[in-house]
């Protein structure tokens, strides 16, 4: 069975669109999986990626208090408004701090 160039594209094009379905799909639900009151929820994993920083230093926040977090069945999990806040406030207290050295 011998299958010809055109119908070949044809099939390789319909397959896919079918996984770009099929992937829209899988975002929007992971959406709603991951979410608490329409927040979205970013896990351990996700943080340090965002971040670029690592374990250790994730607990060292979380234990300070400097990032707020909460346990679902055993997971970690923070809202994104509360990772984009601290480095927001990471970001202004390393400004600060320039500025202190400068006026010594």
């Amino acid at each position: 069975m011998e299958i010809d160039k055109m119908e070949f594209q044809f099939w390789m094009k319909r397959i896919m669109e079918r996984f770009d379905v099929l992937s829209e799909q899988i975002g929007v639900n992971r959406k709603h999986v991951n979410s608490l009151d329409g927040e979205e929820l970013l896990d351990n994993q996700d943080v340090l990626q965002k971040l670029k920083i690592s374990r250790r230093t994730l607990q060292r926040h979380r234990d300070s208090g400097r990032l707020p977090y909460f346990m679902l069945s055993g997971k970690l999990y923070y809202k994104l408004s509360d990772v984009d806040a601290f480095i927001r406030d990471s970001f202004s207290g390393a400004h600060d701090l320039s500025k202190s050295r400068k006026a010594k």
